[in-house]
């Protein structure tokens, strides 16, 4: 299958475009600089793997995100706020239908490269935080973007039921460098290594048995993840 990626530069989406090149005939990739405070941080990732694999590399500048939308992931929001990923107040940090509008645009991009599948990397840790990567909703997206291109342009989701340490292991075992990837929201010159994505981060090398090549800031203990309500 002839497939476009989207291809944020972390290791989720890096490890998708890996696994892509093993399953299907890659087109390209795709990335959007939407003014998240980590944007100038993730992108040049996803060039430096688009470069090393010979793909196509495409960015789309949405900056009206950015000016209308409110999230503190974004450079007019607030602080990004410390701790566990699945704690209330990572919810600050959702970007309202981010995916619903980035995904409508790459299906849009994918046709017009004549490739037939779109492949995004949302896995079952995203589900507590962020409505716009559950199941439901990609089902949804995946069904509207078939049902809108002359192509029947699938979605394909290659990790939507695993965890973000099984991804890590599949992507060391397709060779990825994780070191070439960035997960910090706060878009320092350094991982800080307490924020939701750093904790996700380095919890899923822990669990995966896997050395984590990233400097952090800070390496205190990991958070425990919140009791259910």
């Amino acid at each position: 299958m002839k497939t476009v990626v989207l291809l944020s530069g972390g290791m989720d989406s890096v490890s998708a475009l890996y696994n892509a090149n093993e399953e299907h005939d890659v087109m390209g990739a795709l990335s959007f600089d939407y003014g998240s405070k980590h944007n100038h941080k993730e992108i040049p990732f996803a060039k430096h793997h688009c470069d090393k694999m010979g793909f196509r590399h495409q960015v789309i500048r949405l900056n009206f995100i950015d000016e209308l939308f409110k999230s503190d992931l974004l450079q007019s929001g607030g602080e990004i706020p410390d701790g566990h990923y699945e704690e209330e107040n990572m919810k600050q940090t959702v970007v309202p239908f981010r995916n619903g509008i980035m995904l409508s645009i790459a299906g849009g991009y994918a046709e017009s490269l004549e490739a037939d599948g779109l492949v995004i990397a949302s896995h079952a840790g995203d589900h507590a935080i962020y409505p716009d990567c559950r199941e439901e909703f990609m089902k949804s997206m995946g069904d509207a973007i078939r049902l809108g291109t002359y192509a029947e342009v699938q979605l394909l989701r290659p990790f939507i039921s695993m965890t973000k340490a099984q991804i890590a292991r599949r992507g060391h075992d397709l060779g990825v460098d994780f070191s070439q990837t960035w997960s910090c929201y706060k878009g320092l010159d350094t991982h800080c290594g307490v924020c939701g994505t750093c904790v996700e981060r380095r919890e899923a090398f822990e669990l995966a048995g896997l050395m984590d090549p990233t400097e952090y800031i800070s390496l205190d203990p990991l958070p425990q993840k919140p009791s259910p309500a």
